[in-house]
């Protein structure tokens, strides 16, 4: 019996990370090069952390966040409130038989990245942490 590529527990497929990177670069270089006509939308710099695609390929969310983090949603909203323009200049620039619906989340990867340091050097987790590494040289 087949696997099922599709399935929930499964990652995305070559395909999905191939599409989902060449659709990060091109929106990465469009808002680099302020080739959107919104002056709002243009002074800001933005990062293009990771896009991840649908597995028909239709649909393409963006991960973004400022530099600096500062006026995260008045970007996210500027993102959004230009969508449709920015979906015809990134698809003008790749090969795809569609241009995929972009979609605009903001990036919180810096986030969790301090909340996982937070955690690691709170007290009670070295504690454990020592403790099974204590119980890992027993054997």
């Amino acid at each position: 019996m087949a696997k099922n590529r599709f399935h929930s527990g499964s990652g995305p497929s070559q395909r999905q990370l191939r599409v989902g990177e060449l659709v990060r670069r091109r929106l990465a270089d469009v808002l680099n090069h302020g080739d959107v006509h919104d002056p709002d939308l243009n002074r800001m710099s933005i990062t293009v952390a990771e896009v991840r695609v649908s597995p028909d390929l239709k649909v393409a969310t963006a991960y973004v966040m400022p530099l600096g983090g500062d006026h995260a949603q008045e970007a996210l909203e500027a993102l959004i409130r230009n969508r449709h323009e920015l979906r015809r200049i990134v698809a003008r620039g790749l090969a795809l038989k569609f241009a995929p619906q972009l979609r605009f989340a903001l990036d919180d990867t810096f986030d969790r990245m301090d909340e996982t340091r937070r955690l690691f050097s709170d007290e009670k987790v070295q504690r454990d942490i020592a403790a099974n590494h204590d119980d890992d040289d027993a054997f």
